[in-house]
């Protein structure tokens, strides 16, 4: 079974099952996030859908340098959880599998290409504090403790 991470789902609503890929990006001691500035500022684990047809390490590749600008290297598996939110970019209820990866930040290619999106370097303890959704502070709380 997988981790349940926020609302509990309406069971009077349909939700539509989004797979994604997501990554803790540890660097010299900082850990590399996004901030999706629309339709309000969310700070967020890069990452995004597994595109049909596409898998889960060439997604994670592609959503890293959408979101930060950078390249990454060696990704590892590390988990995975699910929350149920509304997607307004899709104007969609979703249940969102989130594979969760551990990566090497590698090179920074030039800024996000994803349009409203800002990549930042923040602790591991700070990123358990603004980090958007209750999945991706987790993870980044076992971060935080495996470094110290």
């Amino acid at each position: 079974m997988i981790r349940r991470f926020g609302e509990i789902p309406d069971t009077s609503r349909k939700y539509i099952r989004r797979p994604g890929v997501y990554a803790l990006l540890p660097r010299d001691g900082q850990l590399l996030v996004t901030c999706q500035t629309d339709p309000y500022p969310d700070v967020q684990l890069p990452g995004g859908g597994i595109d049909p047809g596409e898998s889960p390490i060439p997604a994670l590749h592609r959503e890293v340098m959408e979101e930060t600008g950078w390249t990454i290297g060696t990704p590892r598996r590390l988990g995975a959880f699910r929350r149920f939110a509304y997607m307004p970019e899709y104007d969609l209820w979703a249940e969102k599998l989130c594979h969760i990866y551990i990566a090497r930040p590698a090179r920074q290619m030039g800024p996000p290409t994803e349009a409203l999106h800002k990549a930042m370097w923040i602790t591991p303890d700070l990123a358990m504090d603004i980090l958007g959704n209750a999945g991706d502070r987790h993870f980044a709380n076992l971060l935080a403790n495996a470094l110290t």
